[in-house]
């Protein structure tokens, strides 16, 4: 008997998915030239092999050339992307999986400026600020031909021998049709919500025509745009039970907001340090009014809520989709009984900001994300001769170093100069919205502390400590220290972010940061800052502001600064800075223009990234046996070399993280596991 809610099967129809979890679906932009080839696969198949119910492809696959990828999206309109697609399933399905694919033609929500330079489509000329093109009213003719390709990209998909696909009506073609925001048409398509409805209802016509009675079909549907301007929840349930009652449909997943700018995006895809299953409930009342399936998926990233969905009869299938994408073997371990060892989501959404910045999504802390070819998710195999390891700094590099080799049944010892782990992270934990970082931290000390990891705090390692330890290899991960001396005057006058962040220094009554990094540091010192009521400027040399952050994640400093009436200042450059009395002079230029200009503030914080603590690492070179050196060809492709180039050197030597250059999170932990993993 199982007891475990999650662990039950589910039967929709003739199909049956193992258990209740399930990836919603997501496109991690890895296809080529919209074809889910071999790095696609794997992504998916990982997740079969982690034991998941149902892992739901693309997000989405588009059914025409006139709604070209704005997220790496598949080409669903492609008779070629078959037999890719059927390799995907066969292996998912080898391993007990069930596959889905979510369909859809995106409407305003892309561009029109690539692929084919066709003219972006929506119910009516209404432009989607995210994306910024104006949209041609799509007309009868299109109508016609975009119902027709959707019930021919529903037959591609059955021959792919997908178990079903799901029809995604949130903020693209179908629901602008919908929704009074998007919609205001005087034909048979606009007014009344019966008339709005109908293009939709054509649509799941033709594609029950095209794949029969038995295959899966079911809506990904706005049940509540959440919005003055748009549908109601009343509007929602009557699309809903509309839809239901045509027995052409066999799922719902349900979905609450709006997503035509970044704002209303990160209330339907919350971010860190926003309310978690936001709209849980709200799903579970549109299961209970429609007594229909119902899945969802919105910020679920522990197994113990997921796990409550499922008890409670909230949901039929739980998605925990970006929980999947740092750990891919939630399932097993469950099933293992292992849930501590799951890797938890820390909610940063890196992984979201690259897809939406035009990348390919990543972890911020399981690199092996879309690396499945060359990358472990897990070390199973342990080294034949048994070495001594020794790790020079406790951030996330020199913890994620120490946890795979002692995985490889190495005998490590990992030296902190500080009183406890965490390096830079222990800064950004600071801020109160952004705590669950320290989960980078804790479930790497968790798994060191099994794999009895020798831990030395409050150890300034030197060179003579490091070689009584009679190391095989040494990994150098002792990060960096704030560069701030940048100008060509007046270096010593400025502060950094870290000296904010900690605390260190008083902010006074007005302040300018300096940013020319672009990237997290700054925005959380203006936190700090503003937390004290102080005056800010912000002058950074970007053409636009921030660029390593993405735009999930702007949403919630841009509300912050505009309400603190923050000063942005882009295109411009801090050249010096002068004393004037008992206040700062800033002396302004730009890479654009000679014009010089100055501006008083009482204190002026300085933002430019890290400079490498090498100076360990260069003691050791002479001694070591690489000399440093890395053989970047076999290391791109997933095999460390150990180069000999010093006969007479006692060791290896290599360094990680910011301890090589300023870089992030990520960049730091894979620096570790594609080095340490052959040790």
């Amino acid at each position: 008997m199982i007891n475990d809610p999650l662990l039950k099967p589910y039967k929709i129809k003739n199909l049956e998915i193992k258990n209740r979890l399930m990836t919603s679906a997501h496109e991690p932009s890895y296809a080529e030239n919209g074809i889910p080839k071999e790095r696609y696969r794997l992504y998916h198949v990982e997740r079969a092999k982690g034991g998941i119910g149902l892992t739901m492809t693309a997000g989405s696959a588009v059914v025409s050339p006139d709604s070209p990828s704005t997220f790496g999206n598949l080409h669903a309109y492609k008779d070629e992307i078959i037999p890719w697609l059927k390799q995907l399933t066969k292996e998912c399905h080898d391993y007990g999986s069930k596959v889905m694919i979510q369909i859809t033609h995106l409407g305003r929500r892309t561009n029109w400026n690539h692929s084919d330079w066709l003219p972006v489509l929506s119910a009516s000329r209404v432009r989607e600020p995210s994306h910024r093109a104006f949209p041609k009213e799509a007309e009868d003719w299109d109508i016609e031909r975009i119902v027709n390709n959707y019930a021919e990209a529903a037959s591609r998909m059955k021959e792919a021998n997908m178990d079903g696909i799901e029809i995604e009506a949130y903020g693209h073609f179908l629901d602008s049709f919908w929704s009074p925001a998007t919609n205001n048409r005087e034909d048979e398509y606009g007014g009344s919500l019966e008339n709005r409805i109908k293009f939709s209802r054509m649509v799941i016509d033709a594609i029950r025509k095209s794949v029969g009675r038995d295959f899966i079909i079911g809506v990904r549907m706005v049940a509540d745009e959440d919005w003055d301007k748009g549908l109601t929840k009343e509007d929602g349930l009557w699309i809903a039970n509309k839809l239901i009652s045509t027995n052409q449909i066999d799922f719902l997943n349900i979905i609450r907001g709006h997503i035509d700018t970044d704002a209303s995006l990160t209330k339907v895809i919350p971010t860190q340090g926003m309310p978690s299953s936001p709209h849980l409930d709200f799903a579970g009342e549109i299961k209970i009014k429609t007594k229909f399936p119902t899945f969802h998926a919105s910020k679920i990233n522990d197994v113990a809520t997921a796990r409550h969905a499922i008890q409670e009869g909230k949901l039929d299938m739980v998605g925990m989709t970006r929980a999947h994408i740092a750990e891919p073997h939630i399932i097993k371990k469950i099933i293992e009984g292992k849930e501590d060892k799951i890797r938890p989501c820390v909610g940063a959404t890196y992984c979201l900001d690259r897809i939406y910045e035009g990348n390919e999504a990543l972890c911020i802390h399981n690199p092996a994300t879309g690396r499945e070819r060359f990358m472990p998710h897990e070390i199973y195999i342990k080294n034949n001769i048994k070495k001594k390891i020794v790790i020079v700094g406790a951030g996330p590099s020199g913890l994620e170093a120490a946890k795979i080799c002692s995985e490889r049944g190495h005998t490590v010892v990992v030296f902190e100069a500080n009183h406890s782990p965490g390096g830079q992270i222990n800064l950004i934990i600071r801020s109160q919205r952004r705590k669950d970082m320290k989960g980078i931290i804790d479930w790497r000390i968790e798994a060191c502390k099994k794999n009895n990891v020798n831990f030395h705090f409050n150890i300034y390692a030197t060179k003579e400590i490091i070689e009584k330890e009679k190391p095989d290899v040494i990994i150098v991960a002792t990060g960096g220290i704030p560069n701030t001396n940048i100008l060509e005057e007046g270096n010593d006058l400025a502060c950094s972010t870290w000296d904010v962040i900690a605390g260190t220094v008083h902010i006074e009554d007005d302040v300018i940061i300096f940013d020319d990094n672009g990237s997290y540091p700054a925005l959380q010192a203006a936190e700090v800052i503003l937390s004290k009521g102080s005056k800010l400027e912000i002058i950074t040399p970007e053409r636009f502001f921030s660029p390593e952050i993405g735009g999930l994640n702007h949403v919630i400093y841009a509300k912050k600064f505009i309400e603190n009436d923050v000063i942005i200042t882009i295109n411009k450059r801090l050249k010096s800075i002068q004393k004037d009395g008992n206040r700062l002079s800033a002396i302004i230029g730009s890479d654009y223009s000679s014009k010089v200009e100055k501006k008083k503030a009482s204190q002026i914080i300085i933002e430019h990234g890290t400079i490498p603590n090498s100076e360990l690492y260069l003691q050791l070179k002479k001694e070591s046996k690489n000399l440093g050196s890395i053989d970047y060809d076999a290391l791109i492709k997933g095999n460390l070399k150990e180069n000999v180039v010093n006969k007479n050197g006692k060791y290896f030597l290599y360094r990680v993280g910011d301890a090589v250059s300023s870089r992030n999170i990520h960049a730091s932990i894979y620096d570790s596991l594609r080095i340490c993993k052959n040790l």
